[in-house]
């Protein structure tokens, strides 16, 4: 059950059903003698960064510090803005439903 079944038949049923058999001749496979030289492997040097490459002047120290402080100080004020906007949003619109709303009523016949 859990080997697999190889089939009998060479040959496919379509080549199997022609008149000329002489159209398909399997060729035996007969592995060929190697006689080849690998060569062998040296693993090539790896390089060794320089350490200066890696260190930050005093200069360069300061001058990160002061571009992640503009880009929180900037990413900040446009957050605030944005939540600003929002804000102001809601409140037109809760004062545009309190007007509309006044309107309605005071329209509406007394009885």
């Amino acid at each position: 059950m859990i080997h697999p079944k190889v089939p009998a038949n060479p040959l496919p049923a379509s080549i199997q059903n022609l008149t000329a058999p002489a159209l398909y001749q399997p060729q035996p496979l007969t592995p060929a003698a190697c006689h080849c030289q690998h060569p062998t492997y040296v693993p090539a040097p790896v390089p060794v960064p320089a350490a200066s490459a890696s260190r930050l002047s005093p200069a360069g120290v300061l001058a990160v510090v002061g571009g992640g402080t503009a880009v929180v100080l900037v990413v900040g004020a446009v957050l605030v803005s944005l939540l600003l906007a929002v804000a102001i949003t809601g409140a037109s619109v809760a004062i545009c439903a309190l007007v509309v709303r006044s309107l309605m009523n005071s329209q509406r016949p007394t009885r």
